[in-house]
């Protein structure tokens, strides 16, 4: 069964779930307090991701959330700073995940957790494996950093279930609906995160998957508040739907789609064939060193793509550097992942679908202008963001809550999502790309 499929729990076979839980006070009491851990994880793992960048590009030193982003403290940098900071990232990349692959439990993700409550996620290793995750984007790798909050709402989930005696369907459910309110969390995503977890961890909408993914991903991001604020991930214009852009959406929606199940797989031959053992710090210093001559030219390639994405909603950024930026950021994500390090890959592909559509919409408008490029941008970023990550429901979600859109420009958006997962499909069908 594919992830954006619809089923019942009770048929659900990827995640071994074999009737729905009972709902109970219990369970509902549980579910609070993994939503208050995983906003409370959320929270602390998004204020140390700020803390090292202030501290390693020179920016916003007095504050732990400070006015200026990434990409300005970046850019502000000198270009050698920037070469030598991810040159110290690829030492603690490598060497870190030497250390945990040497010497820590082997790593038992999200999935496998949720699939088989046999398979517990190792405290150490799992917290280890998080905290690294957010200190190598502070410092500047490609990759996401919503993996790791994830894991830790998870971990915290799958221990309190275990300890107050839920059944194994319910430790299931409550370790989903944790991963997903560590999401929502650290984007300030609740809605985004409850999806998440029905549609890609759980793959039902029943009711007592949708109470206890809403209430946990609610919570988690109202916790967090305390300390990172209820902050909008994109500042973007106010932009309308209009013919020209209605019509692009259906034309270019599934080329979203091919180019975005094009980049998962390549990816997927990346991560399946990691670094290791002495390699992987050889190659993570490598690489990221790389990265670091590359950012003296580009600083927008450092980070999990949030500023380059940020640049195409704003309609800053110019066609050839945006297919220039898109070219760069597609190979050191997959050198990376060749490298050993971790991480996501939602934010990245946001970033790949808005600059993809900067150059589509760019040519676009020669032909009928009138539409700014940062709104080609936010339909693209969502269409290449699910097929990429196989959530179409979730990837408009997220993209609705990480910029507050006008509601009536969801049509555009929809339309190119629909068009783009359909055309995955039917690559997969073909057994096309392989």
């Amino acid at each position: 069964m594919k992830p954006n499929d619809t089923a019942p729990l009770a048929a659900s076979a990827s995640t071994g779930i074999t009737s729905a839980p009972r709902f109970s006070i219990k369970l509902g009491v549980v579910a609070i307090l993994t939503g208050i851990g995983s906003g409370l994880g959320g929270m602390l793992l998004a204020l140390l991701l700020h803390k090292i960048q202030h501290m390693a590009y020179g920016y916003s030193l007095d504050f732990t959330i400070g006015t200026e982003s990434f990409l300005v403290g970046v850019t502000h940098a000198s270009a050698q700073r920037r070469l030598f900071v991810l040159m110290g990232c690829g030492l603690v990349a490598g060497l870190g995940w030497w250390l945990i692959y040497r010497f820590g439990k082997p790593i038992v993700s999200v999935k496998q957790t949720v699939d088989s409550d046999t398979r517990p996620m190792p405290p150490g290793t799992t917290i280890a494996h998080a905290v690294l995750q957010i200190i190598t984007v502070a410092l500047g790798s490609p990759l996401g950093r919503e993996v790791a909050p994830r894991e830790i709402g998870a971990l915290f989930a799958s221990w309190l279930s275990a300890r107050t005696g839920l059944t194994s369907e319910q430790r299931r459910m409550i370790v989903a609906c944790g991963a997903g309110a560590g999401l929502a969390a650290v984007y300030n995503v609740p809605l985004g995160g409850a999806v998440f977890t029905m549609e890609v961890l759980l793959i039902t909408f029943s009711w007592q998957a949708a109470c206890l993914a809403m209430a946990t991903s609610a919570i988690a991001a109202g916790v967090a508040w305390l300390g990172i604020g209820a902050e909008v991930q994109y500042v973007v214009p106010t932009f309308l739907p209009t013919a020209s852009l209605v019509v692009w959406a259906l034309i270019c929606g599934p080329l979203f789609g091919l180019a975005g199940h094009a980049f998962i797989q390549f990816t997927n031959v990346a991560r399946s064939r990691p670094a290791r053992g002495w390699r992987l710090p050889v190659y993570a210093f490598v690489n990221f060193t790389i990265i670091g001559v590359l950012a003296m030219y580009f600083p927008q390639l450092l980070g999990n793509g949030k500023g380059a994405a940020q640049l195409a909603f704003d309609s800053h950024v110019a066609i050839g550097l945006a297919a220039t930026l898109l070219v760069l950021k597609v190979l050191i994500v997959a050198g990376s992942l060749r490298a050993g390090a971790s991480g996501g890959l939602l934010t990245p592909a946001l970033a790949n679908g808005a600059l993809m559509a900067i150059v589509l919409g760019g040519l676009w408008s020669y032909a009928w202008p009138g539409v700014p490029l940062g709104a080609f941008a936010l339909v693209g970023a969502a269409a290449f963001l699910a097929t990429s990550q196989r959530m179409p429901l979730t990837a408009v979600v997220l993209v609705a809550e990480f910029t507050q859109v006008n509601h009536n420009f969801l049509v555009p958006m929809i339309l190119a999502v629909a068009g783009s997962v359909m055309a995955s499909r039917v690559w997969e069908s073909r057994g096309l790309g392989k």
